[in-house]
C-alpha cells in the first residue's frame, strides 16, 4: 500500500490541469518492535540484522501447481562454474532426491551492481500428512536442513494475511530515533517490521499448527520502484517460512521492479497481467482452485484469459478463490473509494462469470468483510491508473476513464466544480453491485461473492476507516493492531475467522466466523 502524495500527471494526459492535492498518509499508529518485544529476542534480532539485511540469498517456498508439488525460489551470487539450481528433498536425509531447476540472470542495479542469479526448483510427488527434509544448494554450499510437514489434502487450513510491507514504518519514532528507510542494514524500518512479521507468524502458526500454507494479499515490501533487497531479506528471514509455503500476490509496492520474480517461484505463471514484477498465476489445493491476479496491470481482458485457463485446469474444484491486492470492495479511508475500487466495474462481472466464491484483498491496511455481492447487469465505463512522468510510481491522484479518455482528479480542490463533477460520476459508476439478501454468518449455496480485506499483518502502517460504512460492508475493524485470518476449507464448507494481536501478545477475535456451505 502506498502513501498518497502529490505527483506529476500520468503519461496519458487529459484536458484537466494539474493541481495541488491533499496528502493522504498513514496514521501515527504502527507496531513498535521495542514495545511488543521480548527484550532478549529484540536485542538478539538487532544484533543479527546487519547480517540478515545483507544476505540476498534467503529461500522462499511456494505452493506448487497442486498439493503434490512444492516450489522453491532463491538468489545466489553469479558464478558460471558453480551456479546450479538444486534442492535435496525426501522423507529422510539418507534417501532424499536431488531436484534440479532453472537458473536465470537478475537485474544487478537492484543488488548494488553485484551479479546474482535467480534459482527456481519444483519438487513433485508430495503426499499428505508426511514429514519431509530438505536442503537448498547455494552454489556448492548447502543450506541448513529444514523440515516440511504436509497436512490433510481434504480439510485444508490456510493463514490469510495482508500487507506485511516490510519497511513501511519509516519515519515513525522508536526510542530516541526515527525509523529510517535507508538502504541495507541502515533500513531500521525494515528491521522493525521484519521483527513484527516474524512475531505475527510465530503466534498465528503456534495457535494453528495444522496450517498448510499462507496466502499473502500483496505488498511484501515497501520501497516502490527501487532496490529493496534488505526488505526482501527481512521478509524471508521469518522462522516459519522455512517450513510453510506462501502464495504471494504482487502489490503496488512490489510491482515496478523485477525483485519479486527473482525471489519467488510461483506455479503456472502466465504472461497475463504482467508488470515488471511478473503476472497472474494459479494453482489447485485440496478442493480449491486459487487464482492470483496482478491487478497493478489494468488489462482485465488478460486477467479474463487467466481465469479461463485456470478454470479449464481444474473445472470440478468445489471452491474458486481469487486473490488480488487492490481492495475493490474495502472500507479504508485512503483507498476504498478512490484507487482501491479502480477495477470494480470490470472485475465484478468477471468474477460473476466464473462463479468466484471468495476474493481475498489487501491494500487498505484495515479489516473488512463484505456482504455477498454480484454485478448489477448494467454497462459501465472501465478505469485504470497510469504511471507518473518518470515511471517510478503510479499517478495515484488521477483515475483514467479508458472509455471516455478522461482523467479524473480523485481529490478535487474546493470550488473546482468540473473536477468534482467528474469525481462524482466516477463514484456513481462504481456503484455497480447488487447485495444478495442473506441472514446470519452461515450461508448455503449463495449466488454472490464474499470479499475480504486484510489489515496489515505486521502493523508497519495502518489507515483509518471511511467515515461512513459502505452499504456493501457487513463488518469492519481498525484497532491499530496486526491481524490475520484463518481459513478452513473442506469439500462442502469454507470458513474464515479473523484475529488481532495485542502488544501483550494476546490474541483476540475481531469478527464472528463466517461460513459458506455448498450442497450442490
Amino acid at each position: 500500500m502506498k502513501k498518497r502524495k502529490v505527483m506529476t500527471l500520468a503519461l496519458i494526459l487529459s484536458c484537466s490541469a494539474a493541481i495541488a492535492l491533499p496528502v493522504f498518509a498513514a496514521t501515527s499508529h504502527y507496531t513498535n518492535g521495542t514495545v511488543v518485544r521480548n527484550e532478549q529476542a529484540w536485542d538478539t534480532w538487532t544484533q543479527e540484522w546487519d547480517s540478515v539485511a545483507t544476505d540476498y540469498t534467503k529461500v522462499s517456498i511456494e505452493p506448487g501447481a497442486d498439493e503434490t508439488q512444492l516450489n522453491f525460489g532463491w538468489m545466489t551470487l553469479k558464478d558460471d562454474d558453480k551456479n546450479a539450481a538444486v534442492v535435496y528433498f525426501g522423507k529422510s536425509v539418507d534417501d532424499w532426491k536431488a531436484y534440479t531447476g532453472t537458473v536465470s540472470a537478475t537485474d544487478n542495479s537492484l543488488t548494488g551492481g553485484i551479479d546474482y542469479v535467480s534459482n527456481k526448483v519444483t519438487v513433485t510427488g508430495i503426499e499428505p500428512n508426511t514429514t519431509y527434509y530438505y536442503q537448498v544448494m547455494k552454489n556448492v554450499e548447502g543450506s541448513g536442513v529444514y523440515t516440511y510437514t504436509t497436512k490433510s489434502f481434504d480439510d485444508v487450513k490456510m493463514l490469510y494475511v495482508g500487507d506485511p510491507q516490510i519497511g513501511a514504518s519509516k519515519g515513525q519514532p522508536q526510542g530516541d530515533t526515527t525509523l529510517s528507510a535507508d538502504d541495507g542494514a541502515a533500513n531500521t524500518a525494515a528491521r522493525n517490521d521484519s521483527y513484527n512479521w516474524n512475531r505475527t507468524l510465530s503466534i498465528a502458526i503456534g495457535l494453528n499448527p495444522d496450517i498448510s500454507y499462507i496466502i499473502s494479499a500483496g505488498d511484501q515490501v515497501n520501497k516502490t520502484g527501487k532496490a529493496k533487497e534488505e526488505e526482501f531479506a527481512g521478509y524471508l528471514n521469518a522462522d516459519e517460512l522455512h517450513s510453510i509455503p506462501v502464495a504471494t500476490t504482487i502489490g503496488n509496492h512490489d510491482s515496478l521492479t523485477s525483485d519479486y520474480s527473482a525471489h519467488f517461484n510461483v506455479p503456472n505463471a502466465t504472461e497475463n497481467g504482467m508488470t515488471e514484477a511478473g503476472g497472474d498465476y494459479y494453482y489447485s489445493y485440496g478442493n480449491g482452485l486459487f487464482i492470483v491476479l496482478n491487478t497493478n496491470n489494468y488489462n482485465v481482458a488478460e486477467h479474463a484469459q487467466t481465469m479461463a485457463e485456470a478454470v479449464a485446469s481444474d473445472p470440478d474444484a468445489t471452491w474458486r478463490i481469487v486473490t488480488i491486492h487492490q481492495d475493490i470492495y474495502g472500507s479504508g479511508k485512503d483507498h476504498s473509494e478512490t484507487d482501491g475500487m479502480i477495477l470494480r466495474t470490470q472485475l465484478t462481472p468477471l468474477f460473476d462469470q466464473y462463479d468466484v466464491d471468495v476474493v481475498l484483498q489487501g491494500h487498505d491496511h484495515t479489516y473488512s468483510r463484505s456482504k455477498l455481492l454480484y454485478g448489477d447487469g448494467q454497462t459501465h465505463d472501465s478505469y485504470q491508473f497510469n504511471l507518473n512522468a518518470d515511471g517510478s510510481d503510479y499517478d495515484w491522484d488521477h483515475a483514467y476513464d479508458t472509455t471516455t479518455s478522461t482523467s479524473i482528479t480523485l481529490e478535487p480542490q474546493d470550488g473546482d466544480t468540473d473536477a468534482q463533477t467528474l469525481k462524482d460520476a466516477f463514484t456513481k459508476d462504481n456503484q455497480c453491485y447488487t447485495i444478495e439478501d442473506v441472514d446470519g454468518n452461515t450461508v448455503t449455496d449463495p449466488v454472490g461473492t464474499l470479499y475480504m480485506t486484510a489489515n496489515s499483518a505486521t502493523g508497519s502502517k495502518y489507515y483509518e476507516l471511511t467515515t461512513t460504512q459502505q452499504d456493501y460492508i457487513a463488518e469492519r475493524s481498525q484497532n491499530w493492531l496486526p491481524s490475520y485470518s484463518v481459513i478452513d476449507m473442506t469439500a462442502n464448507t469454507f470458513s474464515i475467522e479473523t484475529y488481532q494481536i495485542t502488544d501483550d501478545n494476546e490474541v483476540q477475535p475481531i469478527d464472528d466466523t463466517f461460513t459458506i456451505v455448498k450442497t450442490k
